[in-house]
C-alpha cells in the first residue's frame, strides 16, 4: 500500500505530484521517509516587553488598528500595530492583501515570527497569525519543518504526511525484539509518527534514535556483505616498482611531502602482494592526492596495463586530463591518455572507444561514461575514483567489472573523517591519510562576521576582481522559502549584480539546473569568462580554479564544520593569497564559538575531531555533515556514539547469522535485501 503514487492522497493531483518528485518523493513511503529538517517549537506567548531582536516569540495582544495597505516598488505592505500590557510590536507582511479582513481592530490573536529592530521600534516580519483557541491545540508541540520547493510549502507537505498517517498503513517490525530491548528502541511504526509529529521533545529524540539506528544498521550490513564478496581476491594484476617513477619523482619541481611517499608506499605494497587492492586515500582538499593517483596510473602502465580515473563532473575530468597531459609533455613520458565523457560528439567518443579497446590509450579518464557498455577496456588493471563520495558502489563495481578479472581499487575522498569513524564506514576499503600539506601552500585567512560586513566584504571582492582573481560566493537555498530564514542563490546573484560593476560577471549555479546548463557555468568560471560564482554546496566537488581568492559563505551557521572546511578548500589552489569571509546571521555565541574552530584551524582532521566533541545529540538538525554518505537522518558526528555500537552489533548478527536466515532475522533479511536493491548504486563505500 505504501508503494502507491502520492496521487492517492486527498488533494494531490497530477501537478503537485510533479512539485513532490522535486523533492524526491513520488510513493506514500517516499513521503513518510522524507523526515523534517527541523522543528519548530511552539511556546506559550510571552509579554511584548520581554521580546528580543533577531529571534523568534510568539505574543498574543490586542490589535490597536485595523491592518492598512500600502504600495512600495509593486510590493503590496501590510501594516498594523498590536499591544498588550508590557508594550507594543508593529506587524508587517508582503504581498498578503486579503489578510486586511483578518486584522480588524480590537481583535485578540496570536502572532509567531521573527522580531527585528526598525529605528527603534520592535517589529514582526510575516508572522504566523492564530486564533487563541488555534493556538491552544498546538501550544508546547514540535511542529516539522520540511524541505521545500516553490509551488509547495510547508502547510501543504505536512498536511500530506498527516493523511498519510492516518490512513494507518502498517509497516511490519523488522528489529529482533532482542535487539529493541537491548537499545531501548521504539517500534518502527512509533518513530515514522513520532519523527512527524512529536508532542514533546523527547518523542522526537526516541523516534529520531529508531530511524537513525536502523540507517546506520542497512549500511554497516551492506558495506559487511560487499566485503565478504571481495576478501582477499587474488590478483591477475601484480606489479613491481617501477624505475621510470623514481626517475619521475627526483625530476619533480617540488618534493612530495612525507604523508605522499607513505602513502605512495603503501599502494606499492598493495600492488606487489599478489591480492586486489581496495585503498581508500583519505587528505585534505589540496594535499596532494593526485599526484600519487598519477603515480599508481603510470605503474599500471610501466607494466603494460590500462588504468582508469573516473571524476564526479565533467569539468573536473577534464581538468585531470589537462594536467596529467602537461606532466608528461614535460618528462617527455610516452603514455597515451584518452578523455571520455558524456558531452563528446558521436565521433569523439567512437575514436576515443577505438583507442581504449586497441590498447593504445594506457591511462582513460573520464566521468559515468568510462561505466557504459560501449567502453571496452584491454587488461584494466588498476580503477581510481576522485571524490569517492559522489560515486556509488554500484558505480564503482560496474567500472571494476570491465577488465576480465577484478582490478585495483583505489578511491579518494577529501571529506575529513576521524580515523575511528572512517575505519567503521569504509570498511571494505584499507585506510591511507595524507595528513600534511605541501609546503608552498599559502594558508587562507579566515574571518568569522555578522551581517553588518556584508557591504564591505562585497568592496573586497570587487578589489580582487579588479585584480585579475574570481570568487565563489555561497547560500544555503537555491530559492527563497516560506519557513527558511537563510539566503538564497536566485536572489543573491541580482543582488550581487546590482552591488558590483556592470564589468564584473556574476552567475549562479545550483543542483537543480540541468547537467549541460552546469557544465557550461563551471567551465566559463574555471576559464575566467566568470568573475564571481554564486552557488550552493554544489560546488564541493567539481571544478580546480587556482585563480578563485574569495569564498564567502553566507548563513555559515547552517553548515556542518566538515562542510565549511571543504568548501573553503576551493579557494587558496593557487600562487596568490586566498580568503575564507564566513557570515554568520544567528547571532548565536556558540555558533560563534563553533565557527571559531575554522578561524583556528586549517586542518581538517583536527576540525573533524574538534566538531565531534562540540556537538551533542541537541545539535540535531540544520547542520549536516554526512550528506555525502546518503543518510537521511543520522550524521556520523552528532550520531558517533550509536555508529559504534551498531558496527559491534553488525558484527555479533553476522557471526550468528551471517545470511539472516533465521526465524528472528528473517524480516530484516527482506529487508536488507530491498535496501541493496534501492540503494545499492548510491551507496557510498
Amino acid at each position: 500500500m505504501n508503494q502507491e503514487s502520492v496521487t492517492s492522497l486527498k488533494g494531490i493531483g497530477e501537478k503537485t505530484a510533479a512539485l513532490f518528485k522535486r523533492l524526491g518523493v513520488e510513493t506514500v513511503k517516499d513521503l513518510l521517509h522524507n523526515y523534517p529538517r527541523a522543528y519548530d517549537a511552539y511556546n506559550p506567548p510571552v509579554p511584548m516587553g520581554q521580546v528580543e531582536e533577531g529571534k523568534i516569540f510568539t505574543v498574543c495582544g490586542q490589535l490597536l488598528k485595523t491592518a492598512t495597505v500600502r504600495r512600495s516598488n509593486n510590493i503590496q505592505v501590510i501594516i498594523t500595530v498590536v499591544k498588550d500590557l508590557t508594550g507594543s510590536l508593529q506587524l508587517t507582511w508582503f504581498n498578503m492583501p486579503y489578510l486586511r479582513g483578518t486584522l480588524q481592530m480590537g481583535k485578540i490573536l496570536i502572532f509567531r515570527g521573527r522580531v527585528v529592530k526598525k529605528g527603534n521600534r520592535m517589529s514582526m516580519e510575516q508572522p504566523e497569525i492564530f486564533t487563541p483557541e488555534e493556538y491552544e491545540k498546538i501550544k508546547n508541540s514540535l511542529q516539522p519543518v520540511y524541505s521545500q520547493t516553490k509551488g509547495l510549502g510547508n502547510k501543504a507537505i505536512a498536511k500530506a504526511v498527516a493523511q498519510a498517517l492516518e490512513q494507518g498503513i502498517l509497516e511490519r517490525e523488522y528489529l529482533p525484539e532482542k535487539l529493541r530491548r537491548k537499545y531501548q528502541l521504539a517500534e518502527y511504526n512509533y518513530a515514522i509518527q513520532h519523527i512527524h509529529f512529536p508532542s514533546s521533545e523527547t518523542q522526537m529524540l526516541a523516534a529520531r534514535k529508531r530511524l537513525v539506528f536502523d540507517e546506520f544498521l542497512f549500511f554497516l550490513l551492506s558495506v559487511r556483505r560487499l566485503k565478504e564478496k571481495r576478501q582477499d581476491a587474488k590478483s591477475s594484476y601484480p606489479m613491481k616498482g617501477a624505475k621510470e617513477l623514481e626517475q619521475l619523482q627526483r625530476e619533480l619541481p617540488y618534493a612530495l611531502t612525507n604523508a605522499q611517499e607513505r602513502v605512495l608506499e603503501e599502494i606499492k605494497k598493495d600492488l606487489e602482494s599478489g591480492l586486489v587492492m581496495n585503498r581508500l586515500i583519505q587528505g585534505d582538499v589540496g594535499s596532494g592526492k593526485t599526484i600519487v593517483a598519477v603515480f599508481a596510473l603510470l605503474q599500471a602502465a610501466y607494466h603494460g596495463y590500462q588504468s582508469a580515473m573516473m571524476a564526479p563532473t565533467e569539468v573536473l575530468a577534464k581538468q585531470h586530463y589537462e594536467s596529467i597531459q602537461e606532466l608528461f609533455a614535460a618528462h617527455h613520458i610516452e603514455k597515451t591518455v584518452v578523455l571520455v565523457t558524456g558531452s563528446m560528439t558521436a565521433k569523439e567518443k567512437r575514436l576515443a572507444y577505438e583507442k581504449i579497446a586497441s590498447h593504445e590509450a594506457d591511462l582513460i579518464v573520464g566521468t559515468h561514461a568510462l561505466i557504459q557498455e560501449k567502453v571496452i577496456y584491454d587488461q584494466l588493471a588498476l580503477v581510481i575514483t576522485d571524490e569517492q563520495h559522489r560515486f556509488g558502489v554500484g558505480q564503482r563495481e560496474a567500472l571494476g567489472q570491465k577488465g576480465s578479472s577484478p582490478p585495483h581499487i583505489l578511491v579518494m575522498s577529501a571529506t575529513p573523517i576521524p580515523r575511528t569513524l572512517a575505519i567503521i564506514l569504509y570498511g571494505d576499503l584499507d585506510i591511507s591519510i595524507i595528513d600534511q600539506m605541501p609546503a608552498n601552500r599559502l594558508p587562507i585567512k579566515n574571518c568569522v562576521v555578522d551581517t553588518t560586513y556584508r557591504e564591505r566584504a562585497y568592496r573586497f571582492i570587487e578589489r580582487e576582481v579588479s585584480k585579475g582573481r574570481q570568487a565563489y560566493v555561497i547560500c544555503p537555498i537555491v530559492e527563497e522559502s516560506e519557513l527558511i530564514e537563510a539566503e538564497n542563490v536566485l536572489d543573491y546573484t541580482k543582488l550581487l549584480q546590482k552591488s558590483l560593476p556592470s564589468g564584473v560577471r556574476v552567475e549562479y549555479l545550483h543542483g537543480k539546473m540541468k547537467g549541460k546548463e552546469k557544465n557550461q557555468i563551471m567551465e566559463q568560471f574555471a576559464s575566467g569568462e566568470i568573475q564571481v560564482l554564486v552557488s550552493t554546496t554544489v560546488v564541493e566537488v567539481g571544478v580546480n580554479v587556482p585563480n578563485a581568492t574569495v569564498m564567502m559563505i553566507e548563513n555559515a551557521e547552517r553548515f556542518g564544520l566538515a562542510q565549511l572546511h571543504q568548501l573553503r578548500g576551493r579557494v587558496g589552489r593557487g600562487k596568490f593569497q586566498s580568503y575564507c569571509i564566513m557570515v554568520d546571521a544567528s547571532g548565536e555565541e556558540d555558533t560563534r564559538k563553533r565557527l571559531d574552530i575554522l578561524n583556528r584551524s586549517n586542518d581538517g582532521f583536527y576540525i573533524a575531531s574538534e566538531d565531534l566533541k562540540l556537538r551533542g545529540p541537541g545539535d540535531l538538525f540544520g547542520l549536516r555533515q554526512s550528506g555525502d554518505l546518503e543518510f537521511k537522518l543520522a550524521d556520523i558526528f552528532t550520531d558517533a556514539n550509536l555508529l559504534k555500537l551498531v558496527s559491534q552489533e553488525v558484527k555479533e548478527i553476522m557471526k550468528e547469522d551471517p545470511l539472516l536466515q533465521k526465524e528472528e532475522y528473517r524480516e530484516l533479511g527482506r529487508c536488507l535485501e530491498d535496501y541493496l536493491g534501492r540503494s545499492y548504486e548510491k551507496l557510498n563505500l
